[in-house]
């Protein structure tokens, strides 16, 4: 990893992990990780690769309980984080970062990224 190559390094997990320096990173998304839950089904065999695909796209796009105290302008799940990102895409490099190693097969970050360039302005 050559930082000055990756530009924004963000950290997309629910956890930073012990281990983690913080040096690796600019900034740490958590809420663009999958939940713990669904890692753990992943994890332990009992979801298979298309469903972890489904329920994780589902939880990005999920409406919280913040939606509710807010009549006019809706969250929507992770929307606008998304948009951000492809800006910030569009101007500098930005790096998705987990615990996986750069080899694993299933990994969220090309998910996350398919996300990110389909979001709309």
């Amino acid at each position: 990893m050559e930082p000055e190559k990756d530009g924004l390094r963000i950290l997309v997990a629910r956890f930073r992990g012990r281990g983690v320096d913080k040096g690796r990173y600019d900034l740490w998304m958590a809420s663009l990780g999958p939940s713990e839950e669904l890692l753990e089904r992943l994890q332990s065999g009992d979801l298979g690769w298309s469903e972890f695909i489904r329920r994780y796209r589902e939880e990005i796009f999920t409406d919280g309980d913040v939606d509710e105290r807010n009549s006019t302008v809706k969250n929507r799940g992770q929307k606008f984080t998304l948009r951000l990102l492809r800006e910030l895409g569009e101007r500098q490099n930005v790096t998705l970062l987990c615990h996986c190693g750069e080899s694993e097969q299933h990994c969220h970050r090309p998910l996350l990224q398919k996300l990110i360039e389909g979001s709309s302005a």
